[in-house]
């Protein structure tokens, strides 16, 4: 029987991502996984692929849910500081044209770090990097994408998420959608030194932009119209005054204007 990295290295034209592929049928996540084995200087764009997280992670420290049919992977990359800014921006990319070449389905992007349909989550994204002495000792970009979950069986994610099963009306090829993930990464990974057209390609795909929002920045929240995003990926919320608030960090929530 082929294995899954067996199966995914076939006719996997990559240069970067995926030159390592390592499958766990369990972990706490993939993130945890992969930085462990980053600490030890794994050969760069070591991909690390489970079916089931126990401990699965969001931003802001939160859990994020695994069911099966949940695909969970994290990729070990080694960029330069000044190109920090643009791993969210490659990353959400990468789902939304491998979503979009695997089913033709158009996702969009919730900043920072959510790729929607149809409004509801249906990817999360948590980067994590590792500096030392001014230098990147490795970035983490680990993604978690509903590609065959029935989100009705899951009352807590029921209302807010959706997969790519239920859109599309059929079961998604893992080792497809996995495959497109790893060659639109390491596509754009290899394109950052034309940070200009990977930051207006993110902008444009971001559903927040022209909404009314709801940010929550540490212990400051801020409400306004979603104006528009800087190339550090910071978002310009516009308020009631007029004032412009700059968020670099944050959860957003699109609001109904009262």
């Amino acid at each position: 029987m082929v294995s899954l990295p067996e199966s995914i290295r076939k006719n996997l034209s990559t240069h970067i991502v995926g030159r390592n592929i390592l499958y766990f049928p369990s972990v706490t996540s993939t993130n945890d996984v992969a930085k462990e084995i980053a600490r030890k200087q794994v050969i760069e764009g070591t991909v690390v692929i489970a079916d089931e997280q126990t401990a699965g992670k969001g931003r802001l420290n939160r859990t994020w849910t695994s069911p099966e049919g949940v695909i969970a992977y994290s990729a070990i990359l080694n960029p330069s500081v000044a190109q920090l800014p643009l791993m969210i921006m490659i990353a959400s990319l990468s789902v939304v044209h491998a979503i979009r070449n695997i089913t033709g389905i158009k996702a969009r992007i919730k900043w920072p770090n959510d790729v929607q349909i149809d409004g509801k989550k249906v990817c999360g994204i948590l980067i994590e990097n590792s500096l030392r002495g001014g230098k990147v000792e490795y970035s983490v970009i680990g993604i978690g994408i509903n590609a065959n979950v029935n989100t009705v069986e899951y009352p807590e994610i029921a209302e807010t998420a959706t997969s790519l099963s239920f859109i599309s009306g059929r079961e998604i090829p893992k080792v497809d959608l996995i495959q497109g993930l790893m060659i639109e990464l390491d596509k754009l990974y290899l394109s950052m030194h034309n940070s200009k057209s990977i930051f207006e390609e993110w902008r444009d795909n971001l559903v927040t932009i022209g909404q009314y929002v709801r940010a929550v920045s540490g212990d400051t929240v801020y409400e306004g119209t979603a104006e528009s995003v800087k190339p550090d990926g910071s978002l310009l919320i516009k308020q009631a005054g007029g004032n412009i608030i700059q968020v670099v960090q944050g959860d957003v929530t699109l609001k109904h204007k009262t």
